[in-house]
C-alpha cells in the first residue's frame, strides 16, 4: 500500500494504543498526523473520527488508522463518510481481507481487546496488502449512498 501521511484518530479508550501505533508509524518511517484525542480523559469519539475522515476526504491523509475501546463506535462514525471504508479488524487475516477485497482506507482496532504485538501484526499486514480490484472493484462502486 502506498502511503502519504497516516491520519490517527482515538477516544480516551483508545488513546495508550494510539501512542503505540505513533511509534509504529515513526519505527517505519511513515509520516502522521493526529487528529487526536491526546490524553486519557473521558471524550467522544465521533469528534475524532469525523476530523480523520474529514482528512482523508480531503486528500491531506491515506490511510487513516483509528482506535476506541470496541472499535464499533468510530468505525460507524468514519463510515456514514461517503469517501471512507473502514474496516474493524482484530487479526491481520481480517486485516488482509479488508484491504485485498474491500480496498479499507481506514484501519480500526477495538484498544481494549488488542496488544501492541497483535496490533502490530495487524498494521504489518494491512499496509503490506494490496487492493485485489477486478470483481470487488464493482461491489465497491455499490458501497456510496446516491
Amino acid at each position: 500500500m502506498e502511503t502519504k501521511t497516516i491520519g490517527l484518530a482515538s477516544d480516551h479508550a483508545g488513546y495508550e494504543l494510539k501512542q503505540y501505533v505513533i511509534e509504529y508509524c515513526k519505527a517505519h518511517g511513515y509520516a502522521y498526523k493526529d487528529y487526536g484525542t491526546h490524553s486519557t480523559d473521558s471524550c467522544d469519539y465521533p469528534d475524532y473520527g469525523h476530523a480523520l475522515a474529514r482528512g482523508i476526504e480531503a486528500g491531506d491523509v491515506y490511510p487513516g488508522i483509528a482506535i476506541c475501546g470496541s472499535g464499533e463506535g468510530i468505525s460507524m462514525t468514519l463510515n456514514k463518510h461517503q469517501g471512507i471504508r473502514a474496516a474493524l479488524c482484530w487479526m491481520p487475516e481480517i486485516a488482509h481481507l479488508a484491504r485485498q477485497h474491500n480496498n479499507a482506507n481506514v484501519l480500526v482496532m477495538p484498544g481494549r481487546f488488542i496488544d501492541n504485538a497483535m496490533a502490530k501484526s495487524i498494521m504489518d499486514e494491512f499496509f503490506a496488502t494490496e487492493f485485489e480490484g477486478g470483481r470487488h472493484q464493482k461491489r465497491i462502486d455499490k458501497i456510496p449512498v446516491d
